[in-house]
């Protein structure tokens, strides 16, 4: 088998190829980004995106609002298929918030324009949000 087709079983490769493969995020530059801005952590420390990951290793990665916690458990260097990609981590992430927890925004009727200043006292109000003073 020629490296880097498939998972392998040993030896380590970098964090934001890893990220990138097996499918947690869509680019490998958004890979790079989310390490650069401290997002990922490897074993508990932030990681630089050249970092080696290993077979065993956490990693924890901040990504569209959502804490993801996986476990390696298989090494790829190329981007696999979900099947394959669903094998070479554990995942351990919390589940997502239901969507009626979500933050809702409040919706105002088309064409009324800007809310003038006693609108945004009444809406800060209603949402329970103390009087500015």
């Amino acid at each position: 088998m020629v490296s880097g087709d498939a998972p392998q079983a040993e030896g380590s490769v970098r964090v934001d190829v890893w990220i990138w493969s097996v499918r947690l995020t869509k680019t490998r530059a958004q890979a790079a980004a989310a390490c650069r801005a401290g997002h990922v952590k490897v074993g508990g420390e932030r990681a630089k995106p050249a970092q080696a990951v290993r077979i065993g290793d956490e990693v924890r990665l901040r990504h569209a609002g959502r804490d993801r916690v996986v476990v390696v458990s298989k090494i790829a260097k190329k981007r696999v298929g979900p099947p394959v990609a669903a094998e070479c981590f554990v995942d351990n992430s919390p589940p997502p918030p239901p969507r009626e927890l979500a933050i809702q925004v409040p919706v105002r009727d088309r064409g009324t324009g800007r809310p003038t200043k006693r609108d945004r006292r009444e809406m800060d109000r209603l949402q329970g949000r103390p009087p500015e003073l």
